[in-house]
């Protein structure tokens, strides 16, 4: 996720802003239709095209604008000081808006907050792993395994930040020349291909009425989704294919220059902390969402998704969440020189 302001000295890549309003509209679709997908076979399908490639999207794009190393104390600042001002925002909405029995759990991420925990856990180590042969091959295989793991309550959301992680890598190590090498006709006529054909699996593939569109979350293990291990192994491998070819296909297919949603894709942030506390709120004190069943109350229901997208993304909004970035640690914290993954480990439950 991204705040505004940019580099005048830097021309802007308008593919990538266009991209991330895209995906960050998907973002807010994806949680607005949780409650209701199942109501009808439209809002079914869009929540299978969603979840296959929205989050390692993302998570590539971040990665590729992640190639340049920071210093451990802006790393902080950026990304772990927002989650936990963030986690006090949600804690206080859900006791005092919508009267849910909860606890300041740093170390257990509320809703999508485990986003900015994955950022940190990922820009953190990431110097580190490239250090070693082989390690996206590593990391695929560590997302691979982590799906037997029976570990509770979501800690620190270490299942999806390894399962997702080697979107991340693969964004690092992305370069712009090949995207723009591959943006031809053939291959544009190919990607939409792609999408046809992952549509159509999913409208007509007897596998998709009984799979869970859990298995590309990366949170839940096999025995959870109701898989053996060589089920959930296979399976997460197809996650992993479907995921890297949706990103790219789509990518292909988005406009270069600028058009009028491009701002969106600059201030992301603001749309994903805001439209989350919109949203906990519908499911838990109202029952709007979970009674959308027709047609015309789906589309209702995504143009309300991308009105907020638009609201949501106003200057106001989003020089809140940069001057959220831009707090700083404590210095004692900083000057302690405190070891990165012992930072993970601040607060608890409590």
């Amino acid at each position: 996720m991204s705040n505004s302001g940019t580099s005048p000295a830097k021309q802007r890549d308008y593919l990538f802003d266009n991209y991330k309003a895209l995906l960050i509209v998907l973002v807010v679709m994806g949680h607005f239709i949780e409650p209701c997908y199942k109501n009808n076979e439209f809002l079914y399908t869009l929540k299978w095209l969603i979840v296959s490639f929205h989050m390692p999207a993302f998570i590539f794009i971040s990665g590729y604008f992640s190639k340049r190393e920071l210093p451990f104390s802006i790393i902080l600042q950026k990304l772990l000081v927002p989650y936990i001002v963030y986690e006090f925002v949600y804690y206080l909405f859900y006791i005092l808006i919508l009267h849910k029995e909860t606890g300041l759990y740093l170390l257990y991420p509320k809703f999508s907050l485990w986003y900015l925990l994955a950022l940190f856990a990922w820009r953190t180590v990431t110097p580190y792993v490239k250090k070693c042969p082989h390690y996206i091959w590593f990391s695929i295989a560590a997302g691979l395994l982590i799906g037997y793991s029976c570990m509770a309550d979501n800690f620190l959301s270490l299942p999806r930040i390894l399962y997702f992680y080697p979107f991340f890598l693969a964004g690092t190590n992305f370069d712009r020349n090949t995207l723009t090498k591959l943006q031809k006709k053939s291959f544009r006529f190919l990607s939409a291909a792609i999408l046809m054909i992952f549509t159509v699996l999913v409208l007509y593939a007897p596998v998709f009425d009984s799979l869970s569109v859990k298995v590309f979350y990366g949170r839940y293990n096999y025995e959870f989704l109701g898989q053996s291990a060589i089920e959930g192994i296979l399976w997460r491998i197809l996650c992993y294919a479907a995921g890297f070819s949706m990103t790219f296909a789509v990518m292909l297919l988005l406009p270069n220059g600028k058009t009028f949603y491009s701002y969106i894709g600059t201030r992301t942030m603001a749309v994903y902390l805001f439209h989350g506390l919109t949203y906990s709120y519908l499911k838990d004190c109202t029952s709007l969402l979970r009674d959308v069943e027709a047609i015309p109350q789906s589309f209702l229901l995504l143009g309300c998704c991308i009105l907020m997208s638009a609201v949501f993304s106003i200057p106001q909004l989003s020089a809140f969440t940069n001057r959220i970035s831009s707090l700083r640690m404590p210095d004692f914290v900083l000057q302690t020189g405190v070891h990165p993954m012992r930072i993970m480990f601040l607060g608890g439950r409590f």
